[in-house]
């Protein structure tokens, strides 16, 4: 299963705004986890300030379900009709968790290090490649198999 959200970002709030909106909707149970999320939210706010998670999304993995982030920019910021930042009806951060931040190839290695200094848990990944990276991941911890949901549904 994977749920996903869409926060408002720049112009409705500022790229730190809106990180401090996703850290608050991952970690309402967890302060432990929001300690260490806080310590990456100006790596993670450059990130969504170069709008790399206007078309990647922030991929969180857990003991449970997965969940997307994707923010919203400009006039889709203001439009009140496409966001949804309620509350996730699981522990995202149940478990062993991790949090992958989509970054411009150009601001990968630095994003990267930066994010290292203050946590194994949050790393950053090349935009361009989308979630192909943690689906492939995932199709190798269920023993290669993979659901084809446009054959399964006859698509």
């Amino acid at each position: 299963m994977i749920a996903s959200r869409k926060f408002r970002s720049t112009p409705f709030r500022d790229s730190s705004e809106t990180w401090a909106a996703i850290v608050q909707l991952l970690t309402h149970t967890n302060q432990e986890a929001k300690r260490e999320l806080e310590l990456v939210a100006g790596t993670a706010s450059s990130c969504i300030a170069d709008q790399a998670t206007k078309t990647a999304p922030i991929i969180i993995t857990c003991e449970g379900p997965r969940t997307r982030i994707y923010c919203l920019y400009d006039d889709d910021a203001l439009d009140q009709s496409d966001f949804n930042e309620t509350v996730l009806g699981f522990d995202p951060l149940k478990g062993e968790w991790s949090v992958s931040l989509p970054c411009t190839k150009e601001d990968l290695t630095w994003v990267q290090a930066s994010l290292l200094k203050h946590s194994s848990r949050v790393t950053a990944r090349d935009l361009s490649l989308g979630i192909s990276d943690e689906e492939q991941t995932t199709a190798s911890a269920a023993g290669g198999l993979t659901l084809n949901a446009k054959g399964f549904l006859g698509q």
